[in-house]
């Protein structure tokens, strides 16, 4: 699974980045985690307010830090 961070590497992308990863090891799927800064590709996926969060192509969040257990519910149902 590939899932993306949309933002400009602040420190609320940062913590979504961290959020997501821990949540795909506890869930025990692999995951490759990419940033995406650039912001025509964040425009890309419709995202007008970051952080977004990605998963496998699909815009799953935009505009807050989900926690660790809110990502796991979404890698549930995906």
């Amino acid at each position: 699974m590939i899932i993306k961070i949309l933002g400009s590497g602040c420190r609320k992308c940062v913590a979504l980045g961290d959020n997501a990863k821990a949540a795909a090891a506890t869930a025990g799927r692999e995951a490759e985690i990419v940033k995406v800064t650039d912001f025509a590709d964040i425009a890309s996926y419709g995202v007008m307010s970051t952080p977004g969060l990605v998963i496998d192509e699909k815009l799953v969040s935009s505009g807050k830090v989900l926690t660790t257990a809110e990502i796991g519910e979404i890698l549930k149902r995906l």
